[in-house]
């Protein structure tokens, strides 16, 4: 049969072929075409016959068609077919597809469908065809019946889509169907169909069966839908990532861990690489990304971010177009984080309203970890952003060498969170990337080299840490280190200073690693620093202080590095034991003309002498004794012991004429002369000082020695008494500056603890140097001499400075010490407590994990056998006991009359109790206690220093809103302020209401005025930043009715919250543009803070604009806050604003006549700067009443009957008054309009004034 078929086709005409074909059993032809197929013979040709003699022309053809489609389809199926031949017939049936009427179109894509959703098909080769059909289909002119309706084929084609993406699809048939959409012509529409179910499968797959879905995706979103594709694929993966951090964090062990971590990574790293590679073929995609994440932040920094998010943004930065772009909104969306964290850390009011979640900083670091996967892709851009940000947030100037922050002090941390992020980013990709890390270093180095006019202490601090963890790593790019050490004479001399000690770690282990490559490498530097030294005096003294650790880390040096320093030390010191002084201080100092200059730091010298002497004995000697060179050695260090000991006897009897340094000599800083004596003094006192120390290391206690150290303190003070005398008549700058100290931080800590049985000047010396050292920690995080870059051991120094301290402060007071003697200068009490302060503040900077064992250390009755039982002793505990010792200090003092008050001491004791606060937990009894204890003394303790005021108020409020929101605190002193500052009204008398005695008529304005404005700043501030969170999750939610409609549910206790802050707050305004103001800084800063206040309010009502169709209106007590601001402040703002105006012009008129010119045009600038905010606020009342009419129409609420609409709306038009008031020369005419329009103006509040 088959060969007639094939012999009747290969004639010309095809009726001999229709008419065989005709008279066949229904049966016949299918069974003919199966075992042809299932033998493996060519099917192909049979086919091609058969079709040509059914032509779709006729019905009995387009039948038989149809039958031979739905055994082709179900053979192909079987699998019972060899590939190439199931193929073959495929192509056949795609090509004959086109020529089906419309209804058979119809019925073959049901078969299809059906099969789908029954889950029939066997292997799915089938679903080729599939296309090819909705092709065909949509291309059909003709209405076709379809269920019940008639529709056109493209209609048929849309519903055909809807039903199959309605059905169920298996689990392997997936990837195929979705792929099989790219070969179909398809609206937006039925984009999104296919988009939201291959979306919805995600979670019914296997993981690695989504790389490939997610591709097929990609290719669809060529077509539209790209918005979706995004959306969908970053929201599962994140789902995904928060689920499993949830499984590896969660306390109880998980049986079963749903993804093991390595595959997720690589599953997520391969689908990064899809998008990546769709977004270069398709810009509009990347478009669509960059555009979805942005706007998923415009409420909330954390919208649509996450770990895997970030990911793919940093791969995508390596497409150039959106380089730039992609850095930009990850370098705000961090610093907005920090933000948002620096707002919440600070309110208790938003903790309570605002879930903690976890921060984009985090989520960043999360991806350098998880990059460990093969994610070569991400690091690239890892290594960008973390440089960017170092770039941006890092310290912006230096001013004679220190650091200065060019923000304002409340944007400052998180720019400088941003900066060590971005350290902190490099560090962990350095240490996880190999590759990466040449990269890495160079441009570190670049950046230390090339930018030596700006600060590069955060570049310095990397490369120290970069160092510490991979010391080799310098040698892997040592052209680039070498190069940067031939620059060492051009750079200033902290960076050179830090520049080494990062190196330091390198050269330190040389004896773990290939010593010859490391000491060729220590070699290049060595030569390097040679050339500098011979220009450096100041590096030479670096030099010195460096040897000591040198010799602590390579004790074989010690022989070699202790002869130079004798060797060095015997060019300036006199051999001859009769003669004096004993040292050549002439040879010190070099002499360039008119220039003189320091030469050689014998101070210094001397001291790294001592230490590496001290160091030597104690170490080297034990340990060599038995040894046959002991005797040689021995002679060796008291050779030096000799030459110190004759330089201390000579010292003592030395007088300050043998140096030439007596009160008659020249110490003027204009002179050759005078520069020449103020170094040689310089080096005296130091020398004394180092001498001091050495002998009080080896007196073992004995009395002779302690009289040559109190002799040698003798002819310091002697010295230090006669520059301060010189420096004080000069009047120079240098008055009031001091050198460093060369005692150690370990000897300062030791002489305290000698000295602080009696009262003497050596005691308040020591207690000075210690002051000296805890100020240079704070400033630079490390001190000058041995030890001074080992962190433990300035905070074992730390703990026993801090105790004596405290116990000298606790045990004499200062009222105690004072009352005798009057010395020149702070009392040493004083002093002692100016030192804790600064401890308890580098304590919390420099050593926040060693908290515990820092106030451990200062319970003198801890005993080491109840060590064990005061571990459980809490952090809040231990800072209550410390605490409540400041707080009776405070009260004594306080208990004094105001003339004996002293305004230093209790500063700094407020100071230092809110240092210790910020240890106590805010939600422990101990910080309750606290608060009620400060807002006691506020309450009931009257003083008239501004100072102190300030910062007792600065610790009131501190506390308070660790605690609660303080906007009734604010409203209670906002009264307090009133009452003695009388009205604006001067025929209303306010009646004092007390509620804070520490707020008087000195304290009320300027301090207690601007402290509490600054506190409805920042409360203001959060409310703003609730009410855009609150925004953005509206924008967000209103995109599906369904959601929207139940989108203001969850918000209402934030709303609730909101209104509350603002309410309260309109009654403290409503007391301050009452009060009778002095003209300065309180007018103006009340006039923006009104002004802020009305752009909050315009914010909710905005936000009331866009919720209240789908929330059913607005709520009553947002009605209720609209008829408090139309009440008790609108109306009071213009008075205000007349009272102001008014005020200025009574000013002027009188300044002219009596005043000289100077003296008026300050008067004229205050009032200049003082209207300027006026038109600012009028505007913002009036954008208030605008949107309030607005919302008024869209709730179907009067919020308008409650406001009265201002009078002074012509104030923009005549703004000839500001003119006025800066005119010498005054028309008459038009002062006269003036003063009568804005007279009529503030009758109507007036009559609304509650009498008092």
């Amino acid at each position: 049969m088959d060969q007639k078929i094939l012999s009747l086709a290969a004639e010309k005409t095809a009726d001999k072929l229709q008419e065989f074909l005709q008279t066949l059993r229904e049966g016949d032809l299918t069974n003919l075409l199966q075992n042809q197929a299932v033998k493996g013979k060519v099917a192909g040709a049979l086919l091609r016959a058969i079709f040509k003699g059914s032509p779709c022309s006729e019905e009995a053809g387009t039948l038989r068609r149809r039958k031979i489609y739905t055994c082709c389809i179900q053979l192909v199926e079987s699998g019972d077919l060899q590939k190439e031949i199931a193929s073959e017939i495929i192509g056949l049936l795609m090509l004959e597809a086109h020529h089906f009427p419309g209804p058979l179109l119809v019925e073959l894509a049901n078969e299809f469908i059906s099969a789908v959703r029954e889950g029939s098909l066997v292997n799915g080769k089938s679903l080729e065809l599939l296309p090819i059909i909705l092709t065909a289909l949509a291309t059909k002119k003709e209405n076709l019946a379809y269920g019940k309706g008639v529709l056109s084929g493209e209609e048929c084609k849309k519903q055909l889509i809807n039903t199959l993406c309605s059905g169920r699809w298996d689990q392997q048939y997936v990837i195929q169907l979705t792929s099989m959409f790219k070969d179909v012509p398809l609206t937006a529409e039925e984009v999104e169909f296919v988009v939201e179910k291959a979306l919805s499968m995600f979670s019914k797959m296997n993981l690695q069966e989504i790389p490939p879905l997610v591709y097929q995706l990609l290719v669809l979103s060529s077509k539209g839908s790209r918005k979706s594709v995004l959306e969908g694929i970053i929201a599962f993966f994140s789902a995904l990532d928060k689920q499993h951090n949830e499984e590896q964090s969660g306390d109880e062990l998980l049986d079963v861990v749903t993804v093991p971590s390595g595959e997720l990574r690589h599953v997520e790293g391969t689908i990064i690489l899809h998008i990546v590679f769709a977004i270069k073929l398709d810009y509009e995609l990347g478009r669509e990304l960059v555009k979805h994440l942005k706007v998923g932040q415009q409420g909330d920094s954390n919208n649509n971010l996450s770990p895997f998010s970030i990911a793919l943004l940093l791969s995508v930065t390596r497409i150039q177009r959106f380089q730039d772009q992609v850095l930009d909104l990850l370098k705000t969306s961090v610093v907005k984080s920090f933000k948002d964290l620096q707002l919440l850390q600070g309110s208790k009011f938003l903790q309570n309203l605002v879930p903690h979640r976890s921060y984009v900083s985090t989520m960043i670091l999360e991806v350098v970890k998880n990059s460990v996967h093969s994610w070569d892709h991400v690091t690239q851009g890892l290594v960008e952003l973390g440089f960017i940000l170092m770039d941006s947030y890092g310290p912006k100037k230096v001013l004679d060498g220190k650091t200065i922050e060019t923000s304002p002090s409340l944007s400052r941390m998180p720019n400088q969170h941003a900066c060590k992020l971005g350290a902190n980013i490099l560090l962990e990709t350095f240490k996880i990337h190999e590759m990466i890390r040449q990269e890495i270093l160079e441009q570190v180095l670049n950046r230390v080299v090339t930018r030596a006019s700006s600060p590069i202490s955060h570049f310095l601090d990397l490369l120290s840490n970069i160092v510490m963890y991979a010391p080799l790593v310098l040698q892997s790019c040592s052209s680039k280190v070498t190069e940067a050490f031939d620059y060492l004479s051009f750079l200033p001399l902290r960076t050179v200073q830090r520049l080494l000690k990062a190196v330091q770690v390198h050269v330190d282990v040389h004896s773990h690693y290939n010593s010859v490559a490391n000491e060729t490498f220590c070699l290049e530097i060595m030569d390097s620093l040679r050339r500098c030294l011979s220009q450096q005096a100041d590096v030479r003294l670096m030099l010195y202080e460096g040897f000591y650790d040198v010799l602590r880390r390579n004790s074989q040096l010690a022989n070699s590095v202790m002869q130079t320093l004798l060797s060095q030390l015997k060019q300036f010191y006199e051999p001859k034991p009769d003669l004096l002084p004993p040292l050549k201080l002439e040879a010190c100092i070099l002499t360039q003309g008119d220039k003189i200059s320091l030469q050689e730091p014998l101070d210094y010298l001397l001291c790294c002498i001592q230490h590496c002497l001290a160091w030597y004995k104690n170490t080297v000697i034990p340990l060599q004794q038995g040894e046959e060179e002991e005797e040689e050695e021995e002679a060796f260090y008291k050779d030096l012991d000799d030459i110190l000991e004759s330089i201390t006897n000579r010292m003592i009897k030395s007088e300050l004429e043998d140096f030439e340094l007596d009160k008659s000599a020249d110490f003027s800083q204009s002179t050759s002369i005078g520069i020449k004596n103020n170094i040689c003094a310089f080096l005296v006192m130091g020398v004394c000082e180092v001498l001091i120390e050495y002998n009080f290391s080896i007196s073992s206690f004995s009395k002779n020695r302690f009289e040559d150290i109190l002799s040698l303190f003798m002819c310091y003070k002697k010295l230090s008494d006669i520059l301060n005398e010189k420096a004080g008549k000069a009047k120079t700058k240098t008055a009031n500056k001091t050198n460093d100290s060369l005692l150690s931080m370990k000897f300062v800590s030791s002489l305290l603890t000698a000295l602080f049985r009696s009262s003497n000047e050596f005691m308040r010396y020591a207690v000075n140097v210690a002051l000296q050292k805890v100020q240079q920690l704070k400033e630079t995080g490390h001190v000058s001499g041995p030890d001074g870059q080992n962190p433990d051991k300035i905070f074992q120094n730390l703990c026993d400075i801090t105790r004596v301290l405290l116990w000298r402060y606790t045990s004499i007071p200062t009222s105690v010490e004072e009352s005798g003697k009057k010395e020149k200068g702070k009392s040493i009490s004083l002093l002692c407590l100016e030192g804790l302060q600064k401890i308890f503040s580098a304590v919390q900077q420099f050593y926040q994990p060693k908290i515990q064992q820092f106030l451990r250390a200062l319970d003198v009755t801890d005993k080491e056998g109840e060590e064990r039982e005061d571990a459980d002793v809490s952090v809040t505990q231990r800072t209550a006991f410390q605490i409540r010792q400041f707080q009776r200090s405070l009260l004594n003092l306080l208990s004094s009359q105001e003339e004996d008050f002293n305004s230093k001491e209790a500063l700094l004791l407020v100071t230092v109790l809110t240092s210790l606060s910020k240890l106590l937990e805010p939600s422990s009894p101990q910080f309750v206690q606290m608060l009620s204890w400060t807002s006691k003394i506020c309450k009931e303790n009257s003083r008239e220093d501004a100072l102190f005021c300030k910062s007792l108020m600065n610790l009131l409020f501190s506390l308070h809103v660790s605690y609660k929101s303080p906007v009734i605190l604010l409203r209670d002193l906002s009264q307090d302020i009133h009452g003695h500052l009388g009205d604006i009204d001067q025929d209303v008398e306010v009646e004092k209401t007390n509620h804070f005695a520490i707020v008087n008529l000195r304290t009320a304005a300027p301090t207690v005025c601007l402290l509490v404005l600054s506190q409805a700043e920042k409360v203001l501030e959060e409310v703003d930043w609730l009410i855009t969170k609150l925004k953005g999750q509206v924008s967000q939610e209103t995109l599906s009715e369904e959601a929207s409609s139940q989108a203001t549910l969850p918000n209402q206790p934030v709303e609730k919250a909101i209104i509350m802050q603002l309410g309260t707050l309109l009654t403290f305004f409503h007391e301050l543009v009452q009060t009778a103001l002095p003209s300065g800084s309180c007018v103006d800063t009340l006039l923006k803070d009104l002004c802020k206040m009305y752009t909050t309010l315009t914010a909710l009502v905005r936000y009331y604009l866009q919720v209240c169709q789908s929330s059913g209106g607005i709520p009553k007590n947002m009605e209720k806050l609209v008829k408090l601001s139309g009440s008790h402040l609108t109306p009071l703002c213009y008075s205000f604003i007349s009272y102001v105006q008014n005020k200025s012009k009574s000013l002027n008129y009188t300044g002219e006549k009596k005043e000289k010119p100077a003296a008026v045009a300050t008067a004229m600038a205050r009032v200049l700067r003082e209207t300027k905010p006026i038109p600012n606020l009028i505007f913002a009342i009036e954008q208030y009443e605008k949107f309030l009419i607005h919302l008024s129409k869209k709730s179907k609420v009067n919020l308008m009957q409650h406001m009265k609409l201002s009078t002074s709306r012509d104030f923009k038009i005549k703004g000839n008054i500001l003119d006025m008031v800066l005119r010498e020369d005054g028309e008459d005419e038009n002062e006269e309009g003036t003063a009568s329009e804005h007279g009529g103006q503030n009758k109507e509040p007036a009559k609304k004034k509650r009498k008092k």
